[in-house]
């Protein structure tokens, strides 16, 4: 049961990075990213072809994040000559490309997958506690960079950008720069999870990364709160756990998580947890009648 748990815990927390990752694009930056999937593969991959070339797993995670890095400037670039609908086309063709590479090139694995090294720390193979372990530093490092990152220029800057690009433009700050800034934050994130996740499932897939798994990232991003650090947190523990408690409905998991995006981004577009939202209003009243309540007493 124990290890039934951790394992669970483990694959909820590599949802959390990602959607962490992808907040930094879409939710800070305000970029219509939908192929957020291809750089977690990109990442993936890369870790796992480095390890099966003998480098060590400490080693590949680092250069994991600097490749996916490298091909999110790429699309950060892109991202200078479209946006917002076209923007999302064009990342979501990304996604279709690259997994169409992963199952096609024989370096990939092809359709038969690609298998990993164990990854080991200090001689020990790692197993799902040490995974847990590893990814629970990772989320508090990446949530205290993020907060520290919204009370600093760049913050104010990527919120200013996202609010009115064209009165970000007028106050002086490069637009282009950021917007690549963001992207190459985002995926490099998302790669260093890939990575993690390649050893942790110690074989991978094209199909692990396809855009249908985009989707559910962008998901948890929308309904726990977008903008925020603990709505995409909230939205890959829903969403993460789901699968575990509607299993007589896997079939038809997609169809839900499509369902609540539309739903969530049509009465509810701050998320759960995001600004001004329903359920953040109510703790935020409950919070004062408390507080009013102890001083009148």
């Amino acid at each position: 049961m124990f290890s039934y748990v951790v394992s669970v815990v483990v694959t909820i927390e590599i949802y959390a990075l990602l959607a962490l990752s992808l907040n930094v694009i879409t939710g800070y930056a305000g970029q219509s990213m939908m192929g957020h999937a291809a750089f977690f593969g990109i990442g993936a991959y890369t870790g796992a072809l480095l390890t099966n070339a003998g480098v060590n797993f400490w080693l590949a995670m680092p250069l994991s994040l600097l490749v996916t890095g490298v091909c999110g400037a790429l699309v950060g670039v892109v991202s200078l000559r479209v946006r917002d609908d076209f923007l999302a086309i064009t990342t979501i063709g990304i996604n279709f490309v690259v997994v169409a590479l992963f199952n096609s090139m024989k370096v990939f694995g092809a359709s038969l997958g690609l298998s990993t090294k164990g990854a080991f720390f200090f001689g020990t193979r790692m197993n799902n506690t040490h995974y847990m372990i590893l990814l629970t530093f990772l989320i508090v490092v990446v949530c205290l960079l993020m907060r520290k990152m919204n009370h600093s220029w760049f913050g104010l800057a990527l919120a200013t950008m996202n609010n009115d690009e064209g009165a970000a433009k007028s106050f002086g700050i490069n637009v282009s720069q950021y917007k690549i800034l963001a992207f190459i934050i985002g995926t490099a994130l998302a790669g260093l999870t890939g990575c993690i996740y390649a050893h942790r499932m110690g074989i991978i897939f094209s199909s692990n990364f396809a855009f249908t798994f985009s989707i559910t990232i962008l998901s948890m991003v929308v309904i726990g709160g977008i903008g925020t650090i603990r709505g995409p947190l909230l939205g890959a523990l829903l969403l993460g756990a789901a699968p575990e408690v509607l299993r007589f409905a896997d079939d038809y998991r997609m169809l839900v998580y499509g369902a609540l995006l539309v739903i969530m981004v049509r009465f509810q577009p701050q998320g759960l947890l995001g600004e001004n939202s329903v359920i953040l209003r109510f703790l935020k009243r409950l919070t004062k009648g408390q507080k009013g309540g102890a001083v009148h007493e």
